[in-house]
């Protein structure tokens, strides 16, 4: 880019600056956005149609279920997290020039390691040295990224952020040890299952904590401080209350710990406490101060906001039966799916279609009604899920059984959508270069 006579070196540096920062994010977005389609998505489906034939809850092997949990919880959203990540600290205060380099390091690695994962449980080649490698892979993506984002310090100051967060940084910044903590796990189990189990899967015990951490803290605690930080502006909604979601947090800690103590019931009931505080310290179900910004999105994007709590609240309380009455898994997996699908899911979906243009090029989101269908279609097979499981699972129902494939359509259909949306999205010109061509 030559250099324009009106403007100075300074400004042309920040502007190539936003445009490496807008490709390095639209690469992990983009990234996520595979992993959430194919491995994810496609391979959830499949698991499920092979289980509904067989009718039995177990005659899965366990390692092409966890390569599936993991394309979903690390593929998917761990590519978004550290790929907004770098953007937003970027544009908040400032993060020395290696940054943008450092995060393409990252994004290698960390599709490296989880695409290697993936494929080492649903194939089993060489799994005792591919496991290992491809969790060292993502420790090492991730550690690029937390140690480069340390250096980080707000505009105007030279203290540390870390000296004076606000309450929802504060939330994010837990959740990122959460998810330090979930991948040192996940290590471990690959090193453990390398050197003495007979199959690429890790110990029931262990996968049970690994999702424990990786879902209810990592996911819903970072879910948490983005919440509080976007939800009063884009959704109109009361500034959350700071003691509310501090108090939530210390609770949902109690809870990771009594449920790696093995204190199930304990756990779920703790659950249960931080999801109602974190609702009510955000103001969810309460009347905004100002209308929400529908502009570009569909205009139901606050009721499903609001839906997306509600199944947060729905996989806590069957969190606490499944500790309670659980036999052969259904109500475990439906408390699971309740989380990962219903709340974060319709999370994502909604609030990633607000954000994720702007963040990948400044461009206006292709189509609302597509995000109003995939929502639509990932909540109608979520319900399907949720309550079909637990009858098949636990009671061998035929009917509930032949509903569980039609809930995986459904969410496949859902993942389509908006991957296509935000696909289209993103190979569109910016939305000022639009306006400007279509002003010509």
């Amino acid at each position: 880019m030559g250099a324009h006579p009106s403007i100075s070196p300074a400004a042309e540096a920040a502007v190539l600056r936003e445009m490496e920062l807008q490709k390095l994010v639209t690469a992990f977005v983009c990234t996520g956005l595979a992993f959430l389609l194919l491995p994810g998505t496609f391979l959830g489906v499949w698991n499920l149609i092979a289980l509904s034939a067989n009718r039995l809850p177990r005659s899965l092997p366990p390692a092409w279920i966890q390569a599936h949990g993991q394309a979903q919880i690390f593929g998917w959203i761990g590519a978004f997290v550290i790929g907004i990540g770098f953007y937003s600290l970027s544009k908040m205060g400032r993060l020395r020039p290696f940054a943008v380099n450092r995060g393409w390091q990252s994004w290698a690695l960390w599709t490296s390691g989880v695409a290697l994962h993936w494929a080492t449980g649903v194939y089993g080649w060489e799994w005792r040295l591919m496991l290992p490698l491809s969790a060292f892979f993502m420790l090492a993506g991730f550690l690029v990224f937390f140690l480069t984002v340390r250096q980080h310090k707000p505009r105007h100051t030279g203290l540390p952020l870390i000296q004076r967060p606000q309450v929802w940084m504060r939330l994010v910044m837990a959740s990122t040890i959460v998810f330090l903590l979930s991948l040192l796990l996940n290590a471990g189990g690959a090193m453990y299952v390398a050197l003495r189990a007979g199959t690429p899967a890790l110990p029931a015990a262990v996968d049970q904590r690994l999702v424990l951490l990786a879902a209810w803290g990592f996911l819903v605690i970072s879910i948490w401080g983005f919440n509080a930080r976007w939800l009063p502006v884009f959704a109109g909604l009361l500034q959350p209350a700071g003691r509310g979601l501090t108090a939530a947090l210390i609770i949902q800690i109690g809870a990771l710990v009594a449920g790696f103590a093995g204190l199930h019931i304990m756990c779920a009931a703790l659950l249960i406490a931080a999801s109602v505080t974190a609702a009510c310290a955000l103001h969810v179900f309460v009347r905004g101060t100002q209308p929400s910004k529908v502009q570009g999105i569909h205009r139901s994007f606050p009721q499903f906001l609001k839906i997306a709590y509600v199944w947060l609240l729905v996989a806590a309380v069957l969190a606490l039966a499944a500790s309670l009455f659980d036999r052969n898994g259904g109500i475990t997996g439906a408390s699971r799916h309740a989380l990962t699908v219903g709340f974060v899911g319709t999370m994502v979906f909604s609030i990633g279609c607000r954000v994720l243009p702007a963040f990948c090029g400044m461009h206006a989101l292709f189509s609302p009604r597509l995000m109003f269908y995939a929502l639509a279609a990932l909540n109608v097979g979520c319900l399907l899920r949720v309550s079909a499981e637990i009858p098949a699972y636990e009671l061998n129902l035929s009917l509930a059984w032949a509903a569980l494939p039609v809930s995986a359509i459904a969410e496949l259909i859902a993942v389509a959508l908006f991957v296509i949306n935000l696909s289209v999205t993103f190979a569109r010109p910016p939305a000022h270069l639009a306006a400007q061509k279509a002003g010509v």
